[in-house]
């Protein structure tokens, strides 16, 4: 018997479909890149907000201006105002930054992404 008869790598289908699973993983990636950028992006700011020490003594009216000027500074726009809520209590000032995406994918499919943070500034 001749060994020349016998399969050798790939067939074209398998190649085919391990070609549209991993487009189909890529096209989800890209799409649900844009979202998670942005949240970073109002993470790292939060962060750095949260660090200076003017942020101890203004009030939630300034915080707000401010948060709403690093926002517009690095072209990020939040589903809503109320997207991130700032509460004094007890000395002790919070900023909570919670919000969702819906993200379009395919036709009549949506994914959701939620986002949920918690910032504390100590006023005392």
């Amino acid at each position: 018997m001749s060994m020349y008869k016998t399969q050798r790598g790939m067939s074209f289908f398998s190649l085919m479909i391990i070609l549209i699973v991993a487009g189909v993983f890529l096209a989800v990636g890209m799409k649900l890149m844009p979202p998670y950028w942005d949240h970073s992006l109002v993470t790292s700011m939060m962060e750095e907000l949260v660090e200076q020490p003017e942020t101890k003594t203004d009030s939630p009216r300034d915080t707000r201006t401010k948060i709403n000027k690093r926002l517009r500074i690095n072209q990020v726009k939040l589903p809503s105002q109320d997207s991130i809520t700032i509460d004094v209590k007890e000395g002790i000032k919070t900023l909570t930054l919670k919000y969702d995406i819906i993200v379009p994918m395919f036709y009549n499919v949506d994914a959701v992404v939620k986002f949920n943070e918690q910032y504390e500034v100590i006023i005392r």
